[in-house]
């Protein structure tokens, strides 16, 4: 179920809406096709799993040009309390606004649940579909006149409103909750440790709360350090999960010229 589903929730990260009109095309130069990033969350120094992040490129939902982002999210063999395989995709507005379509594939045991959101904007509603070996488990229509942001795409809303230094709330949907997302964007500067690199990452902090129960249980109050340059790359975040408060830390990366700022 969606209620499960969110990272980006394992990162993270974010959160916020704007409308693609009042949207500068500043505020979205940090995207890169093809960016990877690679993430290790862990659990007082036990290794739980990976989150890797693309960015795939562009495409057209119902007449609407998209930015397409997809995630990986898998535990670790032999971690006793975890058991996670899930992929998300999101197409989200150009500007990284809203969303206009979400896919999460998540495996239960031995079968796989498929999961869609269609954000129909021209006619004010969203239909949420799911299914389990093939067979129909969900089907759920919202009529609503606002604008939405899926677990995924509030990923990279965060990156885009990193410096924005102000408070902020994002509509945002869950399983078929229509619910909220708070961050606070302060603006603070701080330098990090990370084990990918040999020196202090310069990072701005934020910080904010959940209002919804995401992937693993992820909910209530996070922290995130994005880099502090203008790619915006989450260095590191900290949520609460069911086992308590989990560390995501970036470990690997494919970005054309770009490294962690000093």
């Amino acid at each position: 179920m969606l209620k499960r589903i969110s990272v980006i929730a394992i990162l993270i990260f974010a959160f916020v809406f704007t409308t693609e009109q009042s949207s500068a095309k500043s505020n979205t130069d940090f995207i890169q096709i093809g960016e990877k990033l690679i993430y290790e969350v862990s659990f007082f120094g036990i290794k739980l799993g990976t989150v890797k992040l693309v960015v795939l490129g562009y495409d057209t939902v119902n007449g609407h040009k998209t930015l397409v982002t997809k995630a990986y999210m898998n535990s670790y063999n032999g971690i006793p309390f975890v058991d996670l395989n899930v992929v998300f995709k999101s197409w989200m507005s150009p500007y990284m606004s809203y969303s206009y379509k979400f896919e999460a594939n998540t495996k239960e045991k031995k079968c796989w649940r498929y999961e869609r959101i269609m954000f129909d904007y021209d006619h004010k509603k969203i239909t949420l579909k799911g299914y389990r070996k093939k067979k129909q488990i969900k089907n759920v229509t919202i009529h609503t006149s606002r604008k939405w942001s899926d677990g995924l795409s509030l990923f990279y809303v965060a990156r885009k409103l990193l410096n924005i230094k102000k408070n902020v709330s994002i509509p945002t949907i869950m399983d078929k909750d229509t619910v909220f997302t708070t961050i606070n964007f302060s603006g603070k500067k701080e330098k990090v440790d990370i084990d990918a690199v040999s020196y202090p990452v310069r990072t701005v902090y934020f910080n904010g709360n959940a209002n919804w129960t995401g992937i693993y249980g992820m909910t209530g109050e996070f922290e995130g350090w994005f880099s502090d340059d203008k790619a915006r790359i989450p260095i590191k975040a900290k949520m609460e999960v069911y086992v308590g408060s989990v560390d995501i830390e970036l470990i690997k990366w494919k970005r054309k010229g770009w490294k962690p700022p000093k």
